[in-house]
């Protein structure tokens, strides 16, 4: 049986799209692993759920506050030291490698413990992990770029974030077998800086059986619905609570769902004018229970800005999870979520970052036109049902493996 080790310096119970992988490669007969690190108290609970519902073996490197808690206090300290080093200094020598994850010591350590046929990168602190461990058993590496990595934080050549990823891409994509890219414009972009990569797109997409029926409820309430790991400011979150103060209806809600403190939900509440029972906070929920819940909801919404780049291009899980959940979708006019909402003509609009009153009018409209609303809906419950599955694109992803190993 052919070995297969996941890497990621997260923690797998936020990152969907590598437990989806590992599932998909434990159904196909290969022996998995998963890597990881921790990353935040929240998602321990979570982890510790999902771990006994999966057939991969899940493996901690760097401790946690929970678990290792000398290795974790020591690989903070070191962290901080290596990437004032690596701000002030020089990215050379293995700093770099060192300054973009806490655990990369521990996680390399553990990865080097398991050989391996194939060694799979998830984020970019992980990349070096991969290839430095495939180099020391004379096996294979792949990258799968959820981000475009560079200008994840900014677009200037300047920032630090910005070079650091740029090292680290230059040093380690060349190693790679192969790189998979989560929408078709990071893949583009990724292609025009390393042309004989090639980089494989597979979506965001989840398995058909998380489908949900179109909620059917006696009230007249439109339920508008976001989520992410944080409820945080400057995600558009804004925009929609500008059109919701514009709108000042009482029968429309709007549920936000994610990690927040009393802070954030204080500055929430401060911005909304009208009804605050209609603002509702929700805790993290495990990723396979997303589906379900949201189905209570009428309208997903996909707030991104367009700057920096990373965010203009990328396709995030919320659209595809609204597909899924038989949401309609309402979504900034980023790049590739305006291409998204025009190639898939019926499931929604996309609206000007920032123009609260043109938000307010595509909320207000489908909140008047309740037959176009359900006839959004049903054009998601499609879509995700005949196009935008795991089950599709799972295929593409065993395809890259196993030619990759034959």
């Amino acid at each position: 049986m052919k070995k297969i080790v996941l890497i990621s310096s997260g923690q797998p119970s936020v990152n969907p799209r590598l437990v989806k992988e590992a599932n998909a490669l434990v159904l196909a007969g290969f022996d998995v692993s998963v890597i990881y690190s921790f990353w935040t108290n929240w998602a321990w609970e979570m982890d510790e759920q999902l771990f006994s519902t999966v057939a991969w073996k899940p493996v901690l490197a760097g401790g946690s506050p929970y678990i290792g808690n000398a290795v974790y206090t020591f690989s903070r300290l070191r962290f901080k030291l290596v990437r004032l080093i690596a701000n002030k200094l020089t990215l050379k020598f293995g700093i770099a490698e060192l300054a973009q994850g806490r655990a990369s010591v521990e996680l390399l350590r553990k990865a080097k413990s398991t050989k391996a046929d194939l060694y799979i990168a998830h984020n970019l602190a992980a990349l070096p992990v991969a290839a430095r461990a495939s180099n020391h058993h004379k096996t294979k590496c792949g990258f799968d770029a959820e981000d475009f990595h560079r200008q994840e934080v900014s677009d200037s050549s300047l920032d630090f974030n910005f070079r650091i990823s740029k090292f680290l891409e230059d040093k380690y994509l060349c190693r790679c077998a192969y790189i998979s890219a989560a929408s078709p414009l990071i893949a583009k972009a990724y292609n025009q800086l390393y042309p004989r990569l090639n980089p494989i797109v597979i979506n965001n997409v989840f398995e058909v059986r998380h489908l949900q029926k179109i909620s059917k409820r006696s009230d007249n309430n439109l339920k508008l619905f976001w989520f992410s790991q944080t409820i945080g400011k400057n995600r558009g979150l804004e925009d929609v609570i500008g059109a919701l103060n514009i709108l000042a209806n009482d029968a429309i809600e709007l549920h936000l769902l994610g990690s927040y403190n009393k802070e954030s939900e204080n500055y929430f509440l401060g911005l909304f004018m009208h009804n605050k029972a209609n603002l509702v906070f929700h805790k993290p929920i495990l990723s396979q229970e997303i589906f379900s819940f949201s189905a209570q909801f009428d309208i997903g919404l996909a707030l991104e800005s367009n700057t920096p780049l990373n965010r203009d291009i990328c396709l995030t899980n919320k659209i595809f999870s609204y597909l899924t959940s038989g949401l309609a979708i309402i979504a900034s006019n980023t790049t590739a979520q305006k291409g998204f909402i025009e190639n898939n003509e019926g499931i929604g609009f996309v609206y000007q970052i920032g123009n609260a009153a043109e938000l307010a009018g595509k909320i207000d409209y489908l909140f008047q036109n309740r037959n176009i609303l359900k006839d959004c809906k049903l054009k998601a419950t499609q879509l995700a049902t005949d196009k935008y599955n795991w089950e599709l694109e799972s295929a593409k992803f065993l395809t890259i493996i196993s030619n990759n190993l034959a």
